[in-house]
């Protein structure tokens, strides 16, 4: 494991809450909202193998080197969430062209495919991404993840890294071990069960509308907390029969990524309050995969000013640019 270009936050900002909390909101939303006018993004539909579309923001560079990089955002995140925003506009700024890439029922998307998202769905993100290749050619492609989308991300790079011609992927604060991901969630400070539960109801109140013959709506209405939510869906709409198969079935500890074979880094925070760092302890680590633990940065954070400019943007343009 290494540390490099330590991320030090003035003390202001040291709080891992307030990291976590200016990825998201305030300063960075207002000016992701600005960006989102000015990028002039191209709306795409890419379809995998088996069918399943997914959205994105095709966004090309001014002063293009060759090289895409296709971003994956968090749970119940999107493709304008607003650190997949800025960090487009400041890797466009360099050079790259950007990919944004919606997971399944995100983004307003829950019409598009009749099956519910859940964790386990890396296949079809790389179908996706392979149809982009397929349609738009590059010298280097590049994949990056935020929280979940980091965690997606890096499978993809173990399982389809060589087919999709990756040259380098990163993984932002990836959930390591879901099942200790889920009792910090619901050990930390409550706003952030209640955030996302509420995205989440939401998003299946959504594929409710778009897909009635599921008639999950009265169970939905009595859930309460997330634990009420694992308990209502998992089992009845995915393929596991309990909860911990299903949440182990896309953990990265053991041997997960030992079929990596393309370069990949794994950023994270030791006073992440929602992804318990010890879990990346338990990770068979590959020669291709450095892993770079940082003393502060909250979840996805690493917020360097108070108007939350973020040190992963300059940390990825660095990364990427070394394999160009």
């Amino acid at each position: 494991m290494t540390t490099s270009d330590p991320f030090t936050p003035p003390r202001l900002l040291k709080n891992p809450h307030i990291q976590s909390i200016l990825n998201s909101v305030g300063p960075r939303k207002f000016r992701a909202k600005r960006l989102v006018q000015q990028l002039n993004s191209e709306s795409l539909i890419l379809t995998a193998e088996d069918g399943t579309r997914l959205t994105a923001e095709y966004d090309r560079s001014q002063t293009p080197n060759g090289a895409v990089i296709i971003l994956i955002h968090g749970w119940e995140g999107s493709s304008k969430s607003a650190y997949q925003v800025t960090t487009a506009n400041y890797l466009l700024k360099q050079g790259f062209d950007i990919l944004r890439l919606n997971l399944r029922d995100h983004g307003d998307t829950q019409h598009l495919n009749q099956g519910i998202f859940n964790s386990t769905l890396t296949d079809e993100v790389a179908g996706a991404i392979a149809d982009f290749n397929q349609q738009y050619s590059y010298q280097k492609t590049f994949l990056c993840g935020f929280s979940l989308g980091a965690n997606f991300a890096l499978r993809i790079a173990a399982d389809h890294g060589q087919r999709l011609n990756l040259n380098s992927t990163v993984g932002i604060c990836p959930p390591v071990d879901p099942i200790n991901a889920m009792i910090a969630l619901d050990r930390t400070v409550f706003f952030y069960e209640k955030y996302f539960f509420y995205r989440w109801s939401n998003s299946l109140k959504k594929k409710l509308k778009h897909f009635p013959e599921y008639d999950f709506a009265e169970a939905l209405d009595s859930a309460r907390s997330i634990n009420d939510m694992n308990n209502l869906f998992i089992t009845k709409y995915t393929p596991f029969d309990d909860i911990d198969s299903y949440f182990s079935s896309y953990a990265l500890t053991g041997d997960r990524l030992a079929n990596l074979r393309v370069p990949a880094h794994l950023i994270a925070s030791q006073d992440d309050p929602i992804i318990p760092v010890a879990d990346i302890q338990r990770i068979n680590c590959p020669d291709q995969l450095n892993i770079d633990i940082q003393t502060f940065g909250g979840h996805c954070g690493f917020i360097l000013n108070l108007a939350a400019h973020s040190w992963i943007e300059p940390r990825l343009a660095k990364i990427f640019n070394s394999y160009l």
